[in-house]
């Protein structure tokens, strides 16, 4: 057995189970997800009515969800240089789900990108496929020790900030995700398109049954909008993968701030700057590695 699944197999501690969990999910990543989506979608669509579904929806997005990232809040995961392990229930003021919420990040400079199965599953551009990235060496190593076929390799954090940022620019945003079957805690950043991410489809899927049911948690931020400035183009409302902002060109501009993940696609691609990101204490506790450290780390 190779050490990186040793040690994939150590996080799970006495829950050998999730161990093999975790290696069957990696292995079989593509047919998984694919599964995974079609079964949310032939129960969207045949059994929406049935509204005790909605326990199983909760049960499953508690254990498998992200948390959305703002730009500057993803380009420090990519620029730290030291451990950060934060596993309080506290940790649920910054991703408010029940199992995974851990925020353990090991030698973070050690970096993978490899296929996303999403994007794979459901034909997005073939320059988009190579697009997730294993923060820490611990998923790092055991994907590149058993990710040959999803063309995993060891990247730069400058060359995944560099990713980062060439998925934002065609409107892809930015997620943390949280798996108890990976370990529950984050270490996967993936760039998600609405049309071709099984994450944000699920939610959809998930509204039919209740409009509560999500699995991404929202950046912690909301946007202003300067009106002075805007000049009802468009470029926001096309960019946002919720919908939370519709225009009417040259007429008029609304805002569902409820809807609103603050992503910050809308802010990054306006091309007056006449949107700007702005906390939101209403809204979850964002995923900022300086603030973990200063508030969410435990004292030894």
């Amino acid at each position: 057995m190779r050490e990186s699944t040793k040690n994939m197999f150590k996080k799970h501690g006495w829950r050998v189970d999730r161990g093999i969990h975790n290696y069957i999910y990696f292995v079989f990543y593509y047919p998984y997800v694919t599964s995974v989506f079609y079964l949310f979608k032939a129960l969207s669509i045949v059994l929406f009515w049935f509204k005790p579904l909605n326990l199983v929806l909760k049960t499953a997005f508690s254990r498998y969800h992200s948390k959305v990232l703002t730009y500057n809040d993803t380009k420090k995961f990519f620029t730290i240089d030291h451990d950060i392990i934060a596993t309080s229930h506290e940790n649920k003021k910054i991703v408010p789900y029940k199992y995974a919420h851990k925020i353990i990040l090991q030698e973070p400079q050690h970096l993978a990108v490899m296929d996303c199965p999403c994007k794979k599953a459901l034909k997005d551009e073939d320059w988009t496929i190579n697009s997730c990235i294993a923060v820490g060496k611990g998923i790092s190593s055991f994907w590149i020790d058993h990710g040959e076929k999803y063309n995993a390799k060891k990247i730069t954090q400058t060359q995944a900030l560099e990713l980062i940022e060439n998925f934002r620019k065609h409107g892809y945003l930015t997620q943390a995700f949280f798996k108890v079957a990976t370990g529950g805690s984050t270490g996967v950043i993936c760039n998600c398109h609405p049309d071709t991410c099984v994450s944000l489809k699920a939610t959809r899927f998930a509204k039919k049954f209740s409009p509560k049911l999500s699995m991404q948690a929202d950046s912690g931020y909301s946007i202003t909008h300067d009106d002075t400035q805007c000049i009802k183009c468009g470029d926001c409302a096309g960019v946002c993968p919720t919908d939370a902002i519709r225009v009417e060109k040259n007429k008029s501009w609304s805002y569902d701030i409820s809807a609103c993940l603050g992503c910050e696609l809308c802010a990054e691609h306006c091309p007056k700057k006449a949107i700007s990101l702005v906390r939101d204490l209403s809204k979850t506790v964002p995923l900022d590695l300086d603030l973990v450290e200063k508030e969410y780390i435990r004292p030894n």
